[in-house]
């Protein structure tokens, strides 16, 4: 399915976005609220999604929340918070039945919109402000995942490298917070920090199914209704010119080596050769038949993975490896081979076919997903683009080898980050 209806509307402090598929036979819903990234607000915003999902002021506990959802047909709703480029979004999703396939009075499509917002507008509280006990026990929740990510070494690379890439931006802030702000943590200021939030953040509501028959705008015109905030100011420059790369060595008890490259690949999401760069992807480290793959795990038998990714808002390419530590120099050398032979054109037209197919069918998984399609969307909203994705999927089809060699000339190393064992060597048994 590569056309999708969307018709967008300008409300009353947010932007109402209606898609009619008749692809799914449920209805699916997606609240965005978007601001700067800020070190000073960040745990509270991470820890949002943990508190808005135990209760509302008519279903005050967190079983009389399921137990909302579970009558509701068995509607399904889920909370969390994310990095996209320089912003920070909270995605309040909800996944409810579609009357037309059910023998049933009621409204479920009303009940659904009005249940999304008593979770956005109407918390549980305890004399004006969140329940403390709620507030105390999520704090606890959170401490534990942030140690979890900490303890998943090649989560902490990746944290590591965007610490040291991005020292002087935004972008470095860890999207599930600090542990070291949560003792200054409470359930007023928590609570004072999401009327902010209701009150300043840019607001997108998506609503996704079968709607035949029926007035969805003037549905969520009866529950959805706040004053417009003020736009959110662009406070730096989205890309950042690489004057000189740097190298970051870290010792821990490791016995695998992460080591975990940034590059700028100085191209963002609206850009016209951000599908040469989907291509490039491809055919670098995005899958397993590509030249990072090939070259660095399977014929030199370098690593225990070898990939890459890049992001979408920010410009930057990653690329993760696990490595033996002993073979750091070696490794780091290969991997820059490959970026070396992307830019000099050392990939075949069988190559190019390849990876088109691989992304266009990595994009198709994405777009059978209700909630996927509506990243899709929101991803054109955040980069104030009108590309469709049937233009997309033709970009892709017209890149030529000429413009993925431009691409990879675009790409500036920025920080090498290396996670290694004591001593530079490791000893012991190393398992994949």
């Amino acid at each position: 399915m590569l056309q999708v209806n969307e018709h967008t509307i300008m409300k009353n402090g947010y932007r109402l976005h209606i898609i009619n598929s008749k692809k799914f036979k449920t209805i699916h819903f997606t609240a965005k609220l978007r601001t700067n990234l800020d070190r000073e607000a960040i745990t509270k915003r991470a820890l949002l999604p943990f508190v808005l999902q135990q209760g509302t002021e008519k279903y005050p506990s967190s079983n009389l929340f399921r137990r909302a959802l579970d009558e509701l047909y068995g509607s399904v709703m889920s909370i969390d918070g994310a990095k996209k480029g320089d912003h920070h979004i909270l995605s309040i999703r909800m996944e409810v039945a579609n009357q037309a396939y059910l023998t049933t009075e009621k409204n479920i499509l009303a009940e659904g919109i009005q249940f999304l917002k008593e979770v956005i507008f109407q918390p549980k509280t305890v004399n004006g402000s969140f329940d403390p006990k709620v507030v105390e026990r999520e704090k606890q929740t959170l401490a534990q995942k942030i140690a979890s990510i900490i303890d998943d070494k090649m989560s902490y690379a990746n944290m590591r490298l965007i610490d040291e890439m991005c020292e002087q931006e935004s972008y470095r802030f860890h999207v599930h917070g600090y542990p070291e702000d949560l003792p200054g943590i409470d359930a007023e200021n928590l609570f004072e920090y999401y009327q902010n939030c209701l009150k300043h953040d840019e607001m997108d509501l998506y609503l996704l199914g079968d709607f035949e028959g029926m007035d969805v705008e003037s549905l969520v015109a009866d529950h959805f209704d706040r004053t417009p905030p003020s736009p959110i100011p662009s406070n730096e420059r989205l890309l950042k010119p690489v004057h000189e790369s740097k190298e970051i060595i870290e010792e821990q008890m490791v016995q695998q080596g992460k080591l975990h490259l940034g590059f700028r690949t100085n191209i963002t999401f609206a850009d016209a050769d951000y599908p040469a760069l989907q291509i490039f992807n491809a055919i670098f480290g995005g899958f397993p038949s590509s030249k990072l793959f090939i070259n660095v795990r399977e014929k030199n038998s370098l690593a225990y993975y070898a990939t890459s990714r890049f992001e979408s808002h920010k410009g930057l390419l990653f690329v993760f490896s696990g490595i033996d530590p002993k073979e750091y120099r070696k490794a780091k050398q290969i991997i820059l081979e490959q970026v070396e032979a992307m830019q000099t054109g050392d990939f075949t037209e069988e190559q190019i076919t390849e990876a088109k197919k691989l992304v266009q069918n990595q994009y198709k998984e994405t777009l059978d997903d209700p909630f996927g399609i509506i990243e899709v969307l929101f991803n054109q909203t955040l980069a104030d683009t009108n590309r469709t994705i049937e233009e997309f999927f033709g970009q892709l089809n017209q890149t030529t080898k000429e413009e993925l060699i431009a691409v990879a000339n675009k790409l500036e190393l920025d920080t090498v980050y290396f996670l290694t064992a004591q001593g530079g060597k490791t000893d012991g048994e190393k398992t994949l």
